[in-house]
């Protein structure tokens, strides 16, 4: 049976966006696939009063299955308004997004299940199909009031199903007309980040492309924009991982002070999901290391879903400036 984002508590992007385009700052967009990430994802926001994305991949749809992560995300938004009632705090808006949604069958169902957003990633096509299939689900999803982002350019590495070798800048040229065409609500880019934890190697200096970003900026003013592959890859949770028997390889994420600049701008969402693994599977890890002798999974995942809590909120605060704006965003929804 089908369900409607309003009857779980979702919002659409639209307002969302706007507020951030409007005051310079960026919704994050952190991905989960289990209770504890999503926990952590909506504690952190509520504690921040941070408006927050929650984000679903084909993979974690799969993994949590489709009608239990309904369950999910309702529970989610009845932990947060709770929660905010108990602790005195403002509710905060929440979405739930479809991430790399890779055909139009796929964001009919999410919708069908309670979405609020959906990405229809028709970037590993040509322009012209790309175009058709984007325009398709946007049709279908606008007769429900829910909001999709489209995909222009190729971000390299890999994520979930997400896989790519060569980096493909987005043409600025195509941008108006995709947008035209379309119809659609907000734009992937591919300005220089990249998918996974194994972005660029120690020694490398990566660099968003804040030259095409402007030019993007100039041919489809004040529209919204999105960064996907923008985790940071901390470092520190990469030493605790080897250190505790891990093998992962040398990689470096994006500068957070790139991060920060493409805040200010049209950038309005930014997706992070490798940097929350990376925390979660680090305390896991040195918890193992420690106490070998544990078994209960409250005892690694409680620690786990907390450092994922204090990651969270510091990228809320320090890095994408969304830290205390859902009480706009919300009166900006009462009066839509």
């Amino acid at each position: 049976m089908a369900v409607h984002y309003k009857g779980l508590g979702f919002v659409n992007t639209r307002v969302m966006f706007q507020e951030a385009v409007k005051d310079n700052f960026a919704v994050p967009a952190y991905n989960f696939n289990n209770m504890e990430q999503l926990q952590a994802i909506v504690t952190a926001c509520l504690d921040t009063q941070s408006p927050v994305i929650l984000q679903v991949s084909k993979g974690a749809r799969n993994y949590a299955d489709q009608t239990l992560l309904q369950y999910m995300g309702q529970g989610a938004v009845e932990m947060m308004k709770q929660s905010a009632r108990r602790r005195g705090l403002g509710e905060i808006p929440l979405v739930l997004h479809l991430d790399h949604g890779d055909s139009y069958e796929l964001c009919v169902s999410c919708i069908e299940s309670g979405f609020s957003s959906v990405m229809i990633d028709g970037s590993h096509l040509s322009y012209e199909e790309n175009v058709a299939v984007t325009k398709k689900v946007v049709a279908h999803a606008h007769d429900f009031d829910v909001t999709v982002e489209g995909e222009l350019g190729v971000l390299a590495g890999v994520e979930d199903e997400v896989s790519a070798e060569q980096h493909t800048y987005t043409k600025p040229e195509e941008v108006r007309d995709f947008v035209s065409q379309t119809g659609v609500d907000s734009l992937a880019i591919a300005i220089g980040t990249s998918h996974g934890a194994y972005k660029f190697k120690p020694g490398q200096h990566p660099e968003i492309r804040l030259d095409i970003l402007r030019e993007i900026e100039e041919r489809i003013p004040g529209f919204p924009v999105v960064l996907h592959g923008s985790s940071s890859v901390p470092q520190d949770a990469v030493a605790t991982i080897n250190r505790c028997g891990g093998r992962l390889k040398d990689s470096v994420g994006i500068p957070e002070d790139q991060l920060r600049q493409a805040a200010q701008s049209a950038v309005c969402k930014i997706n992070i999901d490798s940097d929350g693994r990376l925390v979660m599977t680090a305390k896991i890890r040195e918890i193992f290391a420690e106490k070998p002798e544990e078994f209960d999974p409250r005892k690694y995942l409680g620690p786990a879903r907390d450092a994922l809590k204090v990651m969270y909120m510091r990228k809320n605060r320090e890095v994408l400036a969304s830290a205390g704006r859902a009480p706009g965003i919300m009166k900006a929804l009462r009066g839509a």
